[in-house]
């Protein structure tokens, strides 16, 4: 008997493939959907993968992403690649990439952080420190992020 994961292809749309495992709620989070947009959605968890050892799948019919979703989907999903689909086919195929500066997408967690005061027109700015696990520190103090602290901010957590 074969083991075989069936999920129908998608006319238009977006597949990201390789996330980590457990992932892809916070990736739909991160996308702002759902479901209630009456997008086709398919979702897979904790398949089997040689690259990852477990993980995720996200398709979603009708939608292209935009630079700043991948960027923050490249936070979380940092072995993610995006498949671009049009009439049943991937006509492109991109590796996220975790930029080596992050600014502006993130807040310091630490409270007294120049980037934190309401009266410092300053943009949180990150220099990414570990990819596996994901560690950043903020240019300013020095706090360190990691990525559960990420997760939170990107899905309403913190």
């Amino acid at each position: 008997m074969s083991r075989e994961l069936r999920v129908s292809k998608i006319r238009e749309g977006t597949v990201i493939d390789h996330i980590d495992a457990g992932r892809a709620l916070h990736v739909l989070r991160i996308l702002g959907l759902t479901g209630s947009e009456g997008l086709v959605i398919a979702i897979v968890m904790n398949v089997p993968s040689k690259k990852l050892g477990r993980k995720d799948i996200v398709k979603v019919e009708g939608i292209e992403l935009r630079e700043d979703q991948v960027n923050k989907i490249a936070l979380i999903a940092p072995s993610a690649t995006i498949n671009i689909i049009r009439d049943y086919e991937v006509v492109e195929k991109v590796r996220v990439k975790v930029p080596e500066r992050i600014e502006g997408l993130l807040r310091c967690v630490n409270p007294n952080c120049i980037t934190n005061q309401p009266r410092e027109p300053i943009k949180p700015r990150f220099r990414v420190v570990s990819l596996r696990p994901l560690k950043l520190v903020c240019e300013y103090c020095g706090a360190e992020l990691g990525q559960e602290d990420i997760i939170a901010q990107f899905t309403g957590g913190g």
